[in-house]
């Protein structure tokens, strides 16, 4: 459960985060990109080098992978003026030949088989792709067909609803968790939206500001208590083997 609400915060948190830098700081779509490119880079060495699941290193990896995905599919609408229809078809094509090759090579997509680097590149590259298509497809539907802030977080956690009702029915596990991993993704930037846009816009108005730091206060704070929880369980399981 905290990671499916950490997962979904961080995606709004991508949302009104690179929105606040872009616009509200004036950075600019370019030069957020970059600052947010290199951050993420510095974090996959680091999460790379890592030899086991260290909580925020990982969430903090997630967190810059939502802000860049996020970017990604900001320059490609607002710079080059590409559909919300073939960009959506686009993501949608290179996170399934990224399944495919992934799948191809290693015979499986679950995450708890991800013991080499190479699993894990594939790993963070589907990642990559999961919040640029969750993001495209989020606006594709909030914007051009009309579903609105309010409405689009309605469906998208109806959806995500479904799926886990399929997991429990006895769905392929590895199937379902993708599908909602991508799910979760336009639901948290529908959220965020629709906390952060103005009333003249179909939100609540707080602001990007306000939404971030409401969110990411909610992430360190979970992040913190699955560190503890690691540590304390490491602890009892040393304490057991003397």
């Amino acid at each position: 459960l905290a990671f499916w609400i950490i997962k979904v915060m961080s995606t709004t948190v991508g949302e009104t985060g690179a929105d606040y830098l872009a616009v509200n700081v004036g950075l600019g779509t370019a030069v957020t990109g970059a600052i947010m490119a290199a951050l993420l880079a510095a974090a996959l060495v680091l999460q790379l080098r890592s030899r086991q699941y260290v909580p925020w290193i990982y969430w903090l990896t997630v967190v810059l992978v939502s802000i860049v995905g996020t970017q990604i599919t900001d320059a490609l609408t607002d710079e080059f003026e590409v559909s919300l229809y073939l960009s959506t078809a686009i993501f949608t094509a290179a996170l399934a030949a990224t399944f495919a090759v992934w799948y191809g090579l290693e015979r499986t997509l679950s995450i708890h088989t991800i013991v080499t680097h190479r699993r894990e590149l594939f790993y963070w590259l589907a990642i990559l792709f999961t919040f640029a298509l969750g993001t495209t497809a989020g606006d594709l539907a909030t914007e051009e067909l009309g579903l609105g802030f309010d409405l689009g977080v309605l469906v998208f956690s109806a959806l995500i609803a479904v799926v886990a009702l399929a997991y429990q029915l006895g769905a392929d596990a590895v199937l379902t968790f993708w599908i909602a991993y991508i799910l979760t993704r336009p639901l948290g930037a529908s959220l965020g939206d629709l906390l952060s846009q103005s009333s003249d816009y179909g939100g609540l108005g707080l602001g990007t500001v306000y939404t971030s730091l409401a969110f990411l206060t909610v992430i360190v704070a979970l992040v913190a208590w699955l560190t503890f929880e690691r540590e304390r369980t490491c602890k009892g399981a040393t304490l057991m083997s003397e």
